[in-house]
Formats: structure tokens, C-alpha cells, sequence
């Protein structure tokens, strides 16, 4: 395909690293349990453990995204993408060596500081790369084709996880992600920064429709690479679209965020899942994502518009976390994972929306912002989230419903998606003025 003609590379690296990541999800909770209550199906202190490394990753991810995106604005994507592929490897080798009590404390205080470095800034650094390699027009298909590329990778490791022994997941995740990382570092090319994009004629030639009031890239202030986070609040404030942007982002975020603190210990308590049952509905999810990024969203894309397909995703999710939440029967989980053929819409669309709206120099400051403000959910969510998932779960809980959380986190996803048709109207009311200025119609 031309348009992602240059990103194989870059493919690949996200490809290998998803899969290094990834493999061992299935058996974190497991080991989690194992180590900190031993025999039990509900462990309190694991659900608090769990909020509390989220709120701190959030918290470093919200301080350092928007740094490295502008660096890598400034000292070029290759350079500090080698940043989170080299910290993330650390974790990975010291549960390779042992899964005890004491290796896992120390897995989990070094995975609470390696996920500032590592989580935000690898989706930041690798949006930002391909939108120095693509048009604004073809954006979106190359966002979604990264997306399902990260999804195959999420397949894959999940089927492997499925079949690899416990004792050599992490070994096998430590090595693939070693590889990941030599690999970018030897194949992957540096990006011009967007500037074999910046001619008009290419640009022209690229965009699927002209040029609107919501269109135009924001214009941020000058201010020092050192103020990173000033700059960021500068920009989503320079656009009404961009600053509605984040509002969905965070909103969702918080929604997801905290579904992903809770929904691994639902499922244990509530059906006693362990780590086939959650690499079954793992691969399940990913496969319907990766089939719906790779061909489904290159079709319905430049048909309906990033912008409606956003909608889409974020009522999915909802529909996603709400049936969870209610779930009756072990059968329903695998039954409302389908709806994440749609729900992978939503973070392609939000970066696509983001991206078409600030110029070629402020690509990385743009995705690390969205990172950086979806990452203060993740502080504010296991605040939220986990008290309430530890109580629900517990014999103390006020009333039996032990998808109670799940529910908050659905209505999340709902808010968010009011939020976006709220800015849909605002695109297309742009849209609709700057056609009749350009008609002659007042």
C-alpha cells in the first residue's frame, strides 16, 4: 500500500513490542496472587496494589509524555523511542528470574517507575512517526493500520501465552522485547520531522477534503522546550475541537482505565477465571480488533469520517463495559468482547481528529498531550474505582452486585460519547460555514 510505504519498519517494531508486553498479562494476576494471598480467589490487598501502580504510572506518564513528544519534535522520533523500549525490558527480566514474594515486590516497584518511561511515550513516539510519513487525508488509515498491527501483536501474544508454560512466559517476553528494541535501533529510519509533507501540492494532493476553520492547524504559542507542559495546555486551549478532544480522552480514559484495574478480578471472583479463561477472552477481543483496524477501518474511514466513527467506538465501549458489568452467566464476557469490532475505532479517531489539527512541528507535543491528559485518569481513576471494586468484592459489600464498578466505568464511556457528539456538531457547523463563505452564501 503507497501510503504506508516507509512504516514497515516501524510496523514491525510495534508488532514485537505489543507482543513482548503483552504475553504476560494473561499471568500477571495470577502471579499477583499467588505472591501476595496465596490460595485465595479475592485478595484485597492486589486490587489496591494494582489502583496504586496505575495512579503513579499515570502520574509519571502525565509529567513525561508531553516531555519526550516534544524532544522527539526537536531530536527526531528514532532517538527517543529508544527511551521506552529499553526501560520496558527491565521489568520482564526480573520476573524471568523468579515469581516469588520478593522478586514480585520488586517487579512491582520497578514497573511503577519503567511505566512513566514506557506506557504514554511508545503510543505518543510511534503516532507521531506516522504522522510525519502520511498525509492528513490518509491519516486515519494509517493510524487504524497501526492500531491493528498493535492488536496482531496482542493476538499473538496472547495465543502464545495460551500455550507457553508459566514458568517461560516471562523469559520468552524478556527476549522479544530485547529483540524489539535492537531491531529499531538497526532498521527503523529517522523521520524529516513532517517536512516532506509541508509542500502544498502534497498536501493538496493528500487531503480528502478542503481546508475548514476546524481544519486549520492550531498555532501554539512560543514558549521554552523546557515548558512542556505549558505548551501542551497552550495548544488544546488554541482550538475548540482540540480542548473537546481532551475532554474525551480523559473522560474515557478514566472509564477504561478503570475497567482494566478490576475486570481480571470481576472475572476470578466472580466466575473463577484464571489465565486460560483470560487469554481465551483476550484473543477473543484481539482478533475482532485486529480484523476490524486492519480491514474494516480503512473502508468505513474516509465514508463516514473520524469523527462519527469516534461516536461509535466510545458507544461500543459502553455497551462493552455495561453488559460486563451485569454479566450472569461465564458465557456473557466472551459474548460482549464482539463489540470491540467497533469500540477499536475510538483511539485511531481521537488521534486522527488531534493530529489533522496542529501543524508538522507539533506532532509529538500533540500525541504526547493526549497521552499525558488520558494518563490523569489513570491517577484519578484507582481513586474512584478500586475502593469500590474492593468492596463490591467483599463480603462487606453494601448489596450483592460485584460489577458495580463496572457499571461506573460504562457510564464513563456514555458521558464521553455525549461529550463527542456535542463536538461532532461543532465540526460539522465549521464545515457547513466556511462552505457557504466559499459559495458566497451568508
Amino acid at each position: 500500500m503507497e501510503d504506508l510505504k516507509g512504516l514497515g519498519h516501524l510496523f514491525a517494531c510495534a508488532f514485537l513490542y505489543t507482543f513482548a508486553t503483552c504475553t504476560v498479562i494473561p499471568s500477571i494476576t495470577d502471579v499477583t496472587m499467588e505472591a501476595l494471598c496465596p490460595g485465595e480467589d479475592r485478595c484485597s490487598l492486589a486490587i489496591y496494589l494494582t489502583g496504586f501502580t496505575q495512579a503513579i504510572t499515570g502520574l509519571g506518564t502525565f509529567l513525561v509524555t508531553p516531555v519526550i513528544g516534544n524532544l522527539s519534535d526537536k531530536y527526531g522520533r528514532k532517538t527517543m523511542l529508544t527511551l521506552p523500549m529499553t526501560v520496558g525490558i527491565i521489568p520482564l527480566v526480573i520476573l524471568a528470574f523468579g515469581r516469588t514474594r520478593p522478586f514480585f515486590y520488586v517487579y512491582y516497584f520497578i514497573k511503577m517507575f519503567t511505566g512513566m518511561f514506557s506506557e504514554g511515550t511508545m503510543q505518543c513516539l510511534t503516532h507521531a512517526y506516522v504522522a510525519d510519513k502520511t498525509c492528513e487525508g490518509r491519516r486515519i488509515s494509517a493510524f487504524g493500520v497501526l492500531s491493528g498491527i498493535s492488536a496482531a501483536g496482542f493476538v499473538s501474544a496472547t495465543l502464545a501465552a495460551r500455550f507457553i508454560p508459566s514458568f517461560l512466559t516471562f523469559q520468552v517476553a524478556a527476549a522479544v522485547a530485547i529483540s524489539a528494541m535492537l531491531y529499531m535501533r538497526f532498521f527503523l529510519a529517522e523521520t524529516d520531522g513532517g517536512a516532506s509533507l509541508a509542500d502544498e501540492s502534497c498536501r493538496l494532493l493528500c487531503s480528502s477534503s478542503p481546508p475548514s476553520d476546524a481544519d486549520s492547524p492550531a498555532k501554539l504559542p512560543i514558549l521554552g522546550k523546557a515548558s512542556s507542559l505549558l505548551d501542551m495546555l497552550s495548544l488544546f486551549r488554541s482550538s475548540f475541537i482540540l480542548s473537546r478532544a481532551a475532554v474525551v480522552a480523559f473522560i474515557d480514559s478514566l472509564g477504561s482505565s478503570g475497567f482494566q484495574a478490576s475486570i481480571m478480578y470481576f472475572l476470578k471472583a466472580q466466575f473463577k477465571f484464571s489465565k486460560d479463561q483470560y487469554a481465551d477472552l483476550m484473543l477473543i477481543s484481539g482478533v475482532a480488533g485486529a480484523i476490524s483496524q486492519l480491514f474494516l477501518m480503512p473502508v468505513l474511514a474516509p465514508a463516514i469520517g473520524e469523527e462519527i466513527l469516534l461516536s461509535v467506538g466510545l458507544l461500543a465501549s459502553c455497551a462493552n463495559v455495561l453488559l460486563t458489568s451485569i454479566a450472569w452467566s461465564s458465557w456473557v464476557p466472551y459474548f460482549s468482547s464482539s463489540f470491540v469490532v467497533l469500540s477499536v475505532f475510538l483511539h485511531p479517531c481521537l488521534r486522527t481528529i488531534v493530529s489533522k489539527r496542529v501543524g508538522l512541528n507539533d506532532q509529538g507535543l500533540a500525541q504526547g498531550g493526549i497521552t499525558g491528559i488520558s494518563s490523569i485518569a489513570s491517577i484519578i481513576s484507582p481513586m474512584l474505582f478500586t475502593p469500590l471494586t474492593a468492596l463490591f468484592l467483599s463480603e462487606s459489600a453494601p448489596f450483592d452486585f460485584k460489577g458495580f464498578s463496572l457499571m461506573c466505568c460504562g457510564l464513563a464511556h456514555l458521558t464521553a460519547f455525549a461529550v463527542s457528539v456535542a463536538m461532532n456538531n461543532a465540526v460539522r457547523l465549521s464545515k457547513r460555514k466556511f462552505s457557504g463563505s466559499e459559495t458566497g452564501v451568508v
